[in-house]
């Protein structure tokens, strides 16, 4: 039972993650403000999670410790990037390109993690690259949907390197203590842009951004 348990798994972590285009295109806060209360949110809710479950929240390794920072670093990076190309074009723009860093992690893993390159691999990413050109509606860099393409694929890029490093230390830790390091990391590293950008709108955007945290952030991201 335990393939089907973690199929089943695996797909409603799909379905909780893909709330994440409808719930922040209507977020009206700047990302990386947006994504500050997102994480926020997140970390109280799985902070809460963690010790009622009462899992163990030690690093127990050393060394593990600069790739749980890199890939909390990155998580921000593609989880603000997103929200951009979000708010630059449309929902479906913003998923197809994010949807390249399957292609991206099967051309840099081997080159990072020295495993064995599958040639196959290449043609995936061919394929990628076409899909990406017959959405590009010009050249033009001033182009909004342009732009938006271009953070989405920053995106996809940020969210590949950091399955690839913590792929590394994933084993050794729960989850959800995984999950609730990255958020903590990330929090710390947007705090700065609260203070730099209007978090007026928040008054209206927190039940979005509750949304955010719970079925896309604590449920999606922990399943995956």
């Amino acid at each position: 039972m335990k393939p089907n348990r973690h199929f089943l798994e695996l797909n409603l972590a799909i379905i909780c993650i893909s709330t994440s285009g409808i719930l922040g295109r209507l977020v009206t806060l700047t990302p990386e403000v947006a994504i500050f209360w997102r994480c926020v949110f997140a970390a109280m809710i799985l902070g809460l999670f963690v010790r009622y479950k009462k899992l163990n929240t030690k690093v127990t390794v050393r060394s593990d410790l600069k790739i749980i920072i890199l890939g909390g670093i990155l998580m921000g990076v593609h989880w603000v990037t997103y929200f951009y190309a979000l708010s630059l074009s449309n929902i479906a723009i913003a998923i197809l390109t994010l949807h390249a860093f399957p292609a991206m992690t099967a051309l840099l893993e081997p080159l990072i993690l020295k495993t064995k390159f599958r040639f196959y691999h290449m043609t995936l990413a061919l394929l990628v690259i076409a899909g990406v050109w017959t959405i590009l509606p010009s050249k033009d860099f001033s182009d909004n949907t342009v732009i938006a393409i271009g953070f989405g694929l920053i995106s996809a890029l940020a969210y590949a390197l950091r399955n690839i490093y913590t792929r590394k230390v994933l084993p050794n830790y729960n989850g959800s203590v995984m999950m609730f390091y990255q958020l903590i990391i990330m929090t710390i590293m947007l705090l700065p842009f609260v203070f730099l950008h209007d978090s007026t709108p928040l008054k209206n955007d927190w039940p979005l951004l509750m949304g955010l945290a719970l079925v896309t952030t604590v449920i999606g991201h922990t399943l995956l």
